[in-house]
């Protein structure tokens, strides 16, 4: 089950990344998305439909869907959002505008660069050590997003040398070493797409439950396709293939048994005989490999088709004044082999039967040249009265994502045993 900010997120997430390029990068579409739509009940008549039409759905809904992430915090995504302005512009129009904030939006005066680093650092783990625009005494108001995650992988990756990339990959000789799904607790497959035709997917869940019935995750699924497919192809692959992470239910996902045996660029498959429980005796099993990989990104958020110009007129009608601007977003991501952890600021600121005979085709997924990545929330709850599942605001909202083109060795004290905690 997708959440409604799906197809607008994807949409907005089109924009940002194809404003940022095809570098290695890591970006949060949701952190700069959020800014937008707190300001979207300031905005009106023109100004409001333009607005509309980037955040990817009626304004004053997204202002709605917006307050709804924020003051029902995710457990494993601590976000922030903050309104500061200068004294002396609290005229009515800013003071009404305030009034619609969501409840945990920060609200005051303007504070200084120390208290906004401070800020960046708090409301992301200490992952961000500075916000991304400078305080000056020109500013008069501003506008701050903040989301993070750490998580551990409900089962950490294998550790294999990088030649198990490919022969293909030019990254096998660059590493030494790579990490490999274990045999249970992750999910891989081939499936078909629009865009970008055959991809390979990959997706490590990490889970944390709010009580024994009800839990709030999330899921990092990995998405490579032939090495000449654009990268603005892969990512909105990555986005149409991203529900699955949340509903188990792999969108045009391909049977081994209807591809060749033998070498692909972006896999390996194999047939031998196995004891199978397959009703039809033909059981498929996936592995896959992929390197370690960092990034810290900044962001100009100044770009007609990323909202900033239309929410900067706004505020300025608000106002009563005449308003230039500064929109950044910082974003930093980790994935490794027992984890995952990525922050973004922005500022304007997932019967038992004997088994008989059967054979069994095997693939191994090779994330070996670049590829696109999405972290999605999942989010399910009980009622009040305990009697049935309910899905939460977070459910299905893709929260970071990125472009992997500069792979990065497996740490030499992650290669051994798992230390003991």
């Amino acid at each position: 089950m997708t959440t409604e900010l799906w197809d607008p997120l994807a949409g907005y997430a089109q924009r940002l990344h194809a404003v940022v390029g095809d570098e290695h990068h890591v970006a949060s579409p949701l952190g700069a998305w959020l800014l937008l739509a707190l300001c979207a009940p300031a905005s009106t008549g023109a100004s409001r439909d333009e607005l509309a039409e980037i955040l990817g759905m009626d304004a004053m809904r997204a202002a709605t869907a917006a307050a709804a992430l924020l003051d029902n915090p995710h457990p494993l995504v601590p976000s922030a959002t903050a309104m500061w302005h200068r004294p002396g512009y609290d005229i009515g129009g800013l003071s009404r505008w305030k009034a619609t904030l969501p409840r945990a939006t920060e609200v005051g005066p303007l504070p200084d660069q120390a208290s906004l680093d401070a800020w960046a650092r708090e409301h992301t783990l200490g992952l961000i050590e500075r916000f991304p625009l400078q305080m000056s005494l020109e500013v008069v108001l501003a506008l701050a997003s903040a989301l993070a995650t750490r998580v551990s992988w409900e089962e950490p990756f294998e550790v294999v040398p990088a030649g198990a990339l490919g022969p293909h990959s030019s990254w096998a000789g660059r590493l030494t070493r790579a990490l490999r799904t274990p045999e249970q607790g992750h999910t891989s497959y081939i499936a078909t797409t629009e865009r970008a035709g055959d991809v390979i997917v990959h997706v490590a869940r990490a889970k944390s439950g709010r009580s024994r019935l009800d839990e709030a995750g999330l899921s990092v699924v990995s998405i490579a396709a032939a090495p000449d497919v654009k990268p603005a192809d892969v990512l909105a692959a990555a986005y149409q293939l991203g529900p699955a992470a949340t509903d188990g239910g792999p969108a045009g996902r391909r049977s081994l048994f209807d591809l060749p045996l033998g070498e692909d660029r972006l896999w390996t498959i194999r047939e031998e005989p196995v004891l199978t429980r397959a009703a039809d005796g033909r059981e498929e099993q996936h592995r896959a490999v992929l390197p370690c990989w960092s990034a810290t990104s900044d962001h100009d958020l100044r770009a007609d088709g990323l909202g900033f110009p239309a929410a900067a007129r706004i505020l300025a009608t608000m106002l009563e004044t005449k308003l230039d601007f500064a929109a950044r977003q910082t974003a930093m991501a980790r994935y490794g082999r027992y984890g995952f952890e990525a922050a973004a600021v922005s500022g304007f600121f997932t019967i038992d039967s004997a088994p008989s005979p059967g054979v069994a085709r095997i693939a191994e997924l090779r994330f070996g040249h670049p590829y696109a990545v999405i972290a999605v929330a999942t989010d399910t709850r009980y009622d009040t009265d305990r009697q049935r599942v309910v899905i939460g605001p977070w459910h299905g909202v893709p929260v970071f994502s990125a472009w992997v083109s500069e792979p990065e060795d497996v740490p030499a004290a992650d290669a051994g045993p798992r230390p003991a905690e």
